[in-house]
């Protein structure tokens, strides 16, 4: 355990927050800071692509087809991203880093955007239909098809190391903390909410992709915008202290912080290595996980479901994290020594006694379940990358049964391997973006000029 966990210090350490923050600046600065200006225009795209059909009289070109809306696609994305990262891991970030590490989060939420605009472009730029008809694509297709055969070997790596993870971050993990969460508000035992959350998941999952975004196409939106108002009635609650909120996030950006109560004080280095950190760990811009979800979009432009996908980024980070902050931030309780969900519960309860803490718990609840549903994807994605179509309903089977004993085991391990392996996902994938960076820049000025790229066609780096 010694010996992961400084494994765990060394991927995830500064070299490794470095590498995330230079390509997302990279891609940001080649981009022109096209994400944040064209931020309304995602949004609009989101609205239009609910229902992605073809219009009446209009032939729908194989180019155009895909299993999911646009929408769906980036709610399945966000069923992945939206979880205990919104909930635990900002107030985590508060606890180590203080109220500074906020402002880092929104940085990193901000660079992030580019980074997760690019990674949509290639995967539906160099996505492949398997021999099912299904739309499969990702890092390791955009590295297979993009980089050529010589670079196959780094998109297995990716593969390997998504299939793996996905086991950690995207199942074990999130059924245990929804079985603490529910045993220390409800008291119930952690081994029924592993059977119960293996049957719920169980009946999506073995629907595949359809049933996943179809899911996640209803149940996302409807608890995000829960949370969110019930995160937006603590600070009307809490309206006096708002202001005080964004000073300390401001201040403390760039000046460290004393130990007070249960804090124990923390530098800017700190703030910014927490906020970054665990911004990533909440949004996964650089990972190359919501890629895979992307790829399935009914879409024959890549630029339009990348300006969809930037926006995952964005409502996961700047929204719903921002939320959680600022709830935390103007309670008395955020440096008495909680820390991760439990400090967000404590928050919440403050301003609405008895309610407060069930609101989190199930909110909780919710994002680890819609959680599970898009790892399982990504993992299965990767899993059929490298052992074939037939071996997906393995994969399913065993996702599955891993549910329950995440539910039930210790995880401290688990977490750890669960990190590591996340890390070890996102080299490759980001060696990808920086050398597929032409392709994204060249399509994105096209479609911005109104000279659309067709998929048919070749671009220069194609040819090399």
């Amino acid at each position: 355990m010694t010996f992961l966990s400084s494994v765990e210090g060394i991927v995830w350490g500064v070299p490794m927050l470095i590498l995330l923050l230079g390509v997302g600046i990279y891609l940001q600065a080649g981009l022109r800071l096209m994400p944040i200006r064209k931020l309304g225009e995602g949004f609009k795209l989101m609205w239009q692509g609910r229902d992605r059909k073809p219009a009446p009289g209009e032939k729908k070109t194989k180019e155009d087809e895909g299993e999911i809306s646009p929408f769906n696609a980036l709610m399945t994305a966000l069923s992945a991203t939206i979880g205990t990262g919104n909930i635990a891991g900002v107030a985590t970030a508060i606890f180590l880093g203080g109220p500074g590490a906020v402002f880092w989060m929104w940085i990193t939420a901000l660079v992030g955007m580019a980074t997760k605009f690019a990674e949509a472009v290639l995967a539906v730029r160099y996505r492949e239909t398997d021999s099912t008809g299904y739309h499969i694509g990702g890092p390791m297709f955009y590295i297979k098809n993009g980089l050529g055969k010589k670079w196959l070997w780094l998109g297995g790596a990716f593969a390997f190391f998504g299939a793996v993870a996905a086991f950690g971050i995207g199942n074990t993990v999130q059924s245990n903390s929804v079985a603490e969460g529910l045993s220390e508000s409800l008291g119930m035992p952690h081994w029924l909410t592993g059977l119960i959350l293996m049957v719920l998941a169980g009946a999506v999952i073995l629907g595949g992709i359809k049933r996943i975004a179809k899911v996640a196409g209803k149940l996302v939106p409807i608890m995000g915008i829960a949370y969110v108002l019930a995160g937006i009635l603590v600070l009307i609650l809490n309206a006096d202290q708002i202001g005080e909120a964004f000073g300390m996030i401001f201040y403390h950006a760039f000046n460290p912080i004393a130990a007070a109560g249960g804090f124990a004080g923390a530098g800017v280095a700190m703030a910014i290595q927490f906020g970054v950190a665990r911004g990533i760990f909440s949004n996964e811009a650089g990972l190359g996980s919501a890629p895979i979800a992307h790829a399935a979009a009914q879409t024959k432009n890549p630029i339009r479901q990348g300006l969809i996908a930037m926006l995952g980024t964005f409502i996961d980070t700047i929204i719903v994290c921002s939320i959680t902050a600022l709830v935390i931030l103007t309670s008395v309780e955020w440096s008495a020594g909680e820390t991760g969900a439990r400090l967000t519960a404590v928050s919440f309860d403050l301003a609405l006694p008895g309610v407060g803490e069930y609101i989190v718990t199930f909110a909780l609840a919710v994002f680890a379940f819609t959680t599970i549903l898009g790892w399982s994807f990504y993992g299965e994605k990767c899993f059929q990358f490298l052992f074939g179509t037939r071996s997906i309903t393995l994969y399913r089977v065993l996702f599955i049964i891993a549910i329950p004993l995440g539910a039930m085991a210790n995880l401290n391990l688990v977490w750890v391997l669960a990190s590591v392996f996340n890390a070890m996902m996102a080299i490759p994938n980001l060696i990808a973006l920086a050398l597929l960076s032409p392709v994204v820049f060249k399509l994105a000025r096209a479609y911005f000029d109104g000279k659309d790229i067709l998929p048919g066609e070749e671009l220069d780096h194609d040819k090399s």
